[in-house]
């Protein structure tokens, strides 16, 4: 797994943060300087959380546990959807539905009716039933697949979330707070990095900035997938 560089950082943009009237205090560990009326972001701190959080992530998988991605805004979704799939773990990326973890039970109905749905569409259990009826469970079936989709075959609650924006995504960070669920976030210099287990301070809302982070990430947890997969043998054996 390679490690960004200081100058991969700076050339994707991490370093912008807010204008300096919308700073929150306690990102001034992490701010180098203001430059016309706007924070920069001190990059050797972003590597360090980087790298931390990569550590903690790869543990995360490499125990077979999942780690949640989440990022309902526009510019992060796509980016986020592709790494979350890449590696097998799950993803919020159109709505974050309150309760989403602190009503796991009442999501994961949710999730069985989607997959009912599905199963009726595909084996001709609904030859029976009129079209227009049959439009009205495609219809249902397609707005549960955009909301509950990305945690389709998540049959327990993760064991971490990583966020970009805690700002934007401060219901699902206070539902892992509520249920002791570590949370990895990038934070943005209009944020609190307290209310995160493992802050990297960077840019959340540049594509560039959320894409480096997030698939820097995405190879750790791809590293302790392998690492899990090629230990496994050798737990047999013995």
């Amino acid at each position: 797994m390679q490690k960004p560089t200081y100058k991969d950082l700076l050339d994707a943009g991490v370093h912008f943060g807010h204008l300096k009237k919308k700073w929150n205090p306690k990102m001034a560990p992490y701010i180098f300087m203001e430059r016309k009326g706007i924070h920069v972001i001190d990059l050797n701190r972003t590597l360090e959380g980087m790298e931390r959080a990569a550590k903690a992530m790869k543990q995360i998988a490499k125990s077979g546990r999942k780690v949640m991605f989440v990022a309902t805004k526009k510019q992060a979704r796509d980016i986020v959807a592709t790494a979350a799939r890449s590696v097998g773990m799950p993803y919020v990326t159109e709505r974050w539905l309150g309760g989403m973890m602190t009503n796991f039970a009442t999501i994961r109905r949710s999730i069985k009716k989607l997959v009912n749905i599905d199963r009726m569409l595909q084996d001709g259990t609904l030859t029976s039933v009129t079209k227009k009826e049959r439009l009205t469970l495609t219809r249902e079936r397609n707005k549960l697949e955009k909301v509950l989709g990305g945690i389709a075959n998540l049959n327990r609650l993760p064991a971490a979330i990583f966020i970009v924006d805690i700002h934007h995504e401060h219901i699902a960070v206070s539902e892992a707070h509520k249920l002791g669920i570590k949370t990895f976030a990038i934070v943005d210099t209009n944020s609190d990095p307290n209310q995160v287990d493992y802050a990297i301070p960077g840019n959340d809302d540049a594509s560039k900035s959320i894409s480096i982070i997030t698939n820097y990430l995405t190879e750790a947890i791809r590293e302790g997938l392998e690492e899990r997969r090629l230990a496994k043998p050798e737990k047999e054996e013995a």
